[in-house]
């Protein structure tokens, strides 16, 4: 069983972090970065007049319970990155963690290896990391070796030459040809007994 504690061993100090350019006119660069404890905020001022040349970055840094009340703070992460990407910061703010997001990568595979292949394009959906995973070689390797019947060791050398994802569905429409067939032969006895029978 996963305790909160053992749910908390899985974030680090820095939560999530963006940089992005502002809109135009001024056109300045920002990121945003949000720790365990803070929001922090850094802008760099992108000017031609000599006196902002070399200018070093401008850095806020607030308490999480802070920016849920910092109106023009919030209004400048809205303006630069969008309403999703504040909507994501109040979450985090609020201590309401993606710990799926967060698993390593060989959990997030063995949990995928127990979903149809129909939730795999609804997952790979979810977010580029998602995404990446489930068009992996460990994925589909890993789907090979699970579910092809038939898959020996002696195949594995071919099976890397022709990437695991085309083995899969090689597999796949092989499989699905062996289950035709007994059904197609039997079909095709049953015409020629028929027309045996026929007067």
């Amino acid at each position: 069983m996963i305790t909160a504690s053992k749910m908390a061993s899985l974030l680090g100090e820095q939560l999530f972090k963006i940089n992005g350019q502002g809109p135009p006119p001024s056109k300045d660069f920002f990121q945003l970065v949000i720790t365990r404890n803070q929001v922090v905020w850094t802008s760099w001022k992108i000017s031609l007049r000599l006196g902002n040349r070399g200018a070093p970055p401008e850095q806020l840094k607030i308490t999480h319970e802070d920016f849920q009340h910092d109106k023009k703070l919030r209004h400048d992460v809205r303006t630069v990155f969008g309403e999703h990407i504040l909507d994501y910061t109040q979450s985090l703010c609020e201590g309401k963690f993606d710990y799926l997001e967060r698993l390593p990568d060989d959990i997030l595979l063995r949990i995928q290896c127990h979903l149809e292949l129909k939730d795999m394009t609804h997952l790979a959906q979810v977010s580029h990391r998602f995404r990446k995973l489930c068009n992996s070689d460990k994925f589909w390797e890993q789907h090979v070796r699970n579910f092809c019947a038939g898959f020996t060791s002696d195949m594995e050398g071919l099976a890397k030459a022709m990437g695991w994802r085309k083995t899969f569905f090689t597999f796949f429409h092989k499989t699905v040809r062996q289950q035709r067939e007994p059904h197609g032969s039997e079909n095709l006895n049953q015409k020629k007994g028929g027309g045996g029978s026929c007067e």
